[in-house]
């Protein structure tokens, strides 16, 4: 008899822990859905003594790596959640659309969303480089859509007497997909910009070039292209990232240097690996704040 009774306990143990095995499956599996599915906002706030009084609590939308992803019919989770924002202005920082699988309708009927909301500033990823004569119509659209696209250039930002400096890059991988030159590239065309002394706000998408946009003295850098390392480790950051390697530098987040801050979007979509983990989609939202002494 108590043999019996022994043996049932260890059947009954084992269905337990059976059972506690599916339910944490079934969690798991149903957050790495959630989590892939659906976008979070991120807010940053930065404050400068040499923003302008007018430029005060401006908010800046970035919009980065889309890779075609929709959230949603027309991407209505996107776009609640940028008009939510009541941004004064949204910065789009390249990957557009997804060089395997471009879809211009999907690019076409944000954009048509986002222009209604805030003015809109493009630039490039490699992702569009990689479009070849494809992008002219990308580019097209964008013009016609009234978005300002900035070909490593700078236009000011005005606000009643006052005004600071928007540049963009354009993606290296239009002049060299060689990783070695292309930091050198950007700092080329950036230092060639020949930008005043203005508070200059920066739309570059690639984040491994931190050390360029330093150098020539940029305020504030948006940028995207890492995916927030597409698999992150509590207290490590992300795995990998694109022209960054394993446990990539720049991954996600806020990075601050002397008198220069740069803002990594961990984006939208995703492009070669399908999914991410502990790594939600994500749109940023950016606060300025003019300090003063």
């Amino acid at each position: 008899m108590f043999t019996e009774v022994a043996r049932l306990k260890k059947v009954r143990k084992k269905w337990i822990a059976l059972a506690g095995a599916a339910v944490f499956a079934v969690v798991l599996a149903g957050w790495l859905v959630w989590s892939n599915v659906t976008v979070e906002m991120t807010r940053y706030s930065v404050a400068s003594s040499r923003l302008p009084a007018s430029f005060d609590h401006s908010r800046i939308v970035v919009v980065s790596d889309l890779h075609n992803a929709e959230f949603g019919e027309d991407n209505c989770q996107l776009i609640r959640l940028i008009e939510q924002e009541s941004p004064d202005m949204i910065a789009i920082t390249g990957d557009l659309v997804d060089s395997s699988k471009t879809n211009m309708e999907t690019a076409e009927s944000l954009i048509h969303h986002l222009t209604s909301i805030a003015p809109c500033y493009y630039v490039t990823g490699n992702h569009e480089a990689w479009l070849g004569e494809q992008y002219q119509e990308l580019e097209k659209m964008l013009l016609k859509e009234a978005v300002v696209i900035l070909h490593n250039t700078s236009v000011p930002w005005k606000k009643g007497q006052d005004s600071i400096q928007l540049a963009g890059l354009d993606d290296p991988d239009f002049t060299d997909r060689d990783s070695s030159v292309q930091q050198s590239i950007l700092e080329t065309r950036l230092h060639e910009m020949d930008l005043t002394d203005d508070y200059c706000i920066l739309l570059s998408h690639r984040p491994e070039a931190f050390e360029a946009y330093l150098s020539e003295g940029v305020d504030l850098v948006l940028s995207g292209h890492a995916h927030g390392g597409q698999f992150r480790l509590p207290l490590i950051g992300g795995i990998i990232a694109p022209n960054q390697g394993w446990f990539p530098k720049y991954d996600a987040g806020s990075y601050s240097q002397q008198n220069t801050t740069m803002i990594v979007s961990r984006g939208i979509g995703n492009s070669i690996i399908p999914m991410r983990i502990n790594n939600r989609p994500e749109i940023v939202s950016v606060e300025l704040i003019c300090e003063v002494y």
